[in-house]
């Protein structure tokens, strides 16, 4: 898959996945591998960012299969985000499969 679409839609992800559920991260990573080839260093390097933007929340949960896992939670904010960025998705989505479809409306 192109690069620029994975970088461009990979926020979207991930907000996604996290809407009424907390994940870590290590878990994020594998249920977005399923779908899309993506590197556990970019999903990593995401999940700080909107951390630091102040979309997520974290907190350590203890682990049967080793450490205490750190957690990301969505915060009002990040909810806020995530219904900005679905509603650009649709239009966008909507707007690109008119275009490739050959819709001739616009003559």
């Amino acid at each position: 898959m192109n690069v620029q679409f994975k970088k461009g839609v990979l926020n979207l992800c991930v907000l996604a996945l996290l809407d009424g559920q907390d994940r870590y991260g290590y878990e994020l990573v594998q249920m977005i591998s399923r779908r899309i080839e993506v590197s556990e260093g970019s999903v990593y390097t995401l999940l700080r960012r909107l951390t630091k933007e102040g979309y997520f929340e974290t907190y350590l949960k203890e682990s049967s299969e080793g450490p205490p896992r750190k957690y990301y939670r969505l915060t009002a904010d990040g909810k806020d985000y995530l219904q900005d960025l679905l509603a650009e998705w649709r239009n966008f989505t909507e707007s690109v499969n008119e275009l490739i479809g050959g819709d001739d409306n616009d003559e």
